[in-house]
């Protein structure tokens, strides 16, 4: 009887950790849903206003405190990261990042949607959750592999150790990353 009740003790244990782990998993995947409703319109009105170059300027302004207002409303850590940084300051993976942007990569070779291209796990104490983001075509005029003279301006201006270029419509241009601290 012992060995019956520690074993379903041990399956309820095992049973609620992985209920947190769903519960934090679909919190980051709201958080990050929330990230991209808030940027994409308002770099789709920028494009439409002012063009590639004014969406840069939006972009520089906007993501970084979008991210931070997330940040401060959810109690989670919220950036976007790529191997191919635009905003060198905030947008540098660490090496779990490096990591999981790598295995998405691989991912997307070996036949994966874009929908398939997430990961969470708990690691060093903190949930960490990533979401793959894929070039689309709004993205090509500021991040594609020809771009207009206005805007490599635009961009030596705002980011001036730019490296998110030369992209290609459905590749992944990087990853919302989101993560939060645990007790």
């Amino acid at each position: 009887l012992c060995l019956l009740l520690t074993l379903c003790q041990a399956t309820a244990v095992k049973a609620e950790g992985e209920g947190v782990q769903t519960a934090l998993k679909t919190q980051a995947m709201i958080i990050a849903k929330r990230f991209g409703g808030a940027l994409k319109p308002q770099l789709k009105e920028a494009l439409q206003t002012g063009g590639p170059a004014h969406a840069i300027e939006i972009c520089s302004q906007q993501a970084p405190e979008i991210a931070k207002t997330l940040s401060e409303e959810t109690g989670w850590e919220v950036k976007r990261v790529s191997l191919k940084a635009r905003n060198h300051t905030i947008a540098q993976p660490d090496q779990w990042e490096t990591g999981i942007l790598r295995q998405f990569e691989q991912q997307l070779d070996a036949g994966a949607t874009f929908a398939d291209l997430n990961h969470a796990e708990t690691t060093a104490g903190k949930f960490r959750y990533m979401q793959a983001l894929m070039v689309e075509p709004l993205c090509l005029a500021c991040h594609g592999q020809q771009l207009a003279p206005d805007v490599v301006q635009r961009l030596d201006q705002y980011y001036p150790r730019d490296q998110a270029t030369g992209y290609s419509l459905g590749q992944i241009r990087g990853a919302f990353s989101i993560s939060k601290r645990l007790p």
